[in-house]
């Protein structure tokens, strides 16, 4: 357990004692791992924003050059979602490149 840098769970150790001709069962393994306090390391899940088909991709009329000479003249936004206790919140601002105020934003769960 210790070895393997506390990343062996109940399925992992049983199935090591099994390879080691010790025939023990899920329920034994939860108990014995629970009195000598042994807790395995989870590793999230990598995060994947991709659900499906891709919409309409606005063409880009920028080409990454961001700079503004006037107000209003390139405003630019995006999407930044926030999770906490309240669940999933997302932003949307909308940016004048000209000096980085936020014309407008909006606030959302969904």
């Amino acid at each position: 357990f210790e070895e393997n840098k506390v990343r062996y769970g109940k399925r992992r150790i049983k199935a090591e004692l099994n390879n080691r001709d010790y025939k023990i069962g899920f329920k034994k393994v939860r108990r014995l791992m629970k009195k000598f306090n042994l807790k395995a390391i989870c590793s999230r899940r990598k995060y994947k924003s991709y659900k499906g088909t891709v919409g309409k991709i606005a063409d880009n009329i920028l080409n990454r050059n961001f700079v503004a000479t006037q107000p209003n003249q390139k405003w630019t936004t995006d999407v930044t979602e926030f999770s906490g206790p309240f669940g999933k919140a997302y932003l949307s601002p909308i940016l004048d490149m000209f000096n980085g105020e936020v014309i407008a934003w909006d606030l959302s769960t969904s």
